[in-house]
């Protein structure tokens, strides 16, 4: 989707933070000083995906770090199979972004005794180990959340009624994301949540899911994705069903992703989380320091903002996703 931290400034938490478990692996997969990292990537579900591996094999290069590269299709077990392929070839170092929260404490331990050390981006796992990985690189989605229900209560008037898409059932952005959002909602009880199902984070997912809400509810105010593109398919349903985006129903994403932003800033998204995907040169840092069994902090929290109409009017001329 594991105890998160309150957003900090980014790159790194510094000294502050103790290293998870011991170095080594230095020598592992190295040919000549060159670091060979295995990256097990979730699939290319969404825009922020796509700009996230693009960030990873971009860096990658720049880092002069040999990357081998996986694309899980969403599946656990592609994944699983994928990180043992890489301890049979011996790699420097392995990171993933987990498809979901539990299940990875017998691949881990097999990495750790190959003496190959792990990295977590993007999402976290839940194990009672945290020896199996050194770091976890990624945001804080229980803060999303928050930011999400916060912008909602400042702004809804009298009873709302509200649908949930949810991302991927059992990975860590959907079940993170839904408890922040709620955490908030809570103080203000004429906000409902009415229906909640998941999307898999994909614009077709929140499509189809959009149009069955919107044939079984029958008073929607507010739709909650928990990303971008989500939200980019249920605009497609609300519009099909006659409805105006933006205006009969208001809609709340995550990412901040280019084709969320153009939608906010065309009012048919009314608020947006940001969720940073450029993650790869912070991880190739991260390589390097502990293949070099050098102590890294636990957890790496990147810094981000969240963005209305006009704000994103500003800054899409510059947006790097």
């Amino acid at each position: 989707m594991l105890k998160k931290i309150t957003t900090v400034a980014s790159v790194v938490l510094l000294s502050a933070l103790t290293a998870c478990g011991s170095g080594g692996g230095a020598e592992t997969g190295s040919t000549g000083g060159t670091i060979t990292m295995g990256f097990a990537q979730v699939g290319a579900e969404s825009g922020w995906r796509t700009a996230n591996t693009k960030s990873i094999q971009d860096e990658a290069k720049t880092a002069g770090i040999d990357l081998k590269f996986s694309d899980a299709q969403q599946k656990q077990e592609n994944q699983i199979k994928a990180i043992r392929s890489y301890i049979q070839q011996k790699v420097s170092v392995i990171a993933f972004s987990p498809v979901v929260e539990t299940g990875w404490d017998t691949v881990l331990l097999e990495a750790k005794r190959a003496n190959i050390p792990v990295i977590l981006t993007d999402r976290s796992i839940d194990s009672d180990d945290t020896s199996l990985y050194k770091t976890f690189l990624g945001s804080d989605f229980v803060e999303e959340g928050r930011k999400a229900g916060d912008w909602l209560v400042a702004n809804a008037s009298g009873p709302t009624n509200v649908v949930e898409l949810q991302g991927t059932t059992g990975a860590a952005p959907a079940i993170d994301r839904k408890k922040g959002f709620e955490e908030k909602i809570a103080s203000k009880p004429d906000i409902k949540v009415v229906a909640s199902q998941t999307g898999d984070f994909t614009r077709s997912g929140g499509k189809q899911v959009m149009e069955a809400f919107l044939k079984s509810q029958p008073k929607i105010d507010v739709v909650y994705a928990h990303n971008d593109d989500m939200g980019l398919g249920a605009i497609e349903a609300i519009k099909a069903a006659g409805k105006v985006p933006g205006k009969d129903i208001k809609i709340i994403t995550v990412d901040a992703v280019k084709d969320g932003m153009q939608a906010l800033a065309n009012g048919e998204i009314n608020f947006i989380v940001e969720c940073n995907p450029l993650l790869g040169k912070q991880l190739m840092e991260l390589a390097k320091k502990v293949v070099a069994g050098e102590q890294v902090p636990e957890r790496v929290v990147t810094e981000e903002g969240t963005f209305t109409q006009e704000q994103a009017k500003t800054v899409l001329p510059q947006r790097q996703y």
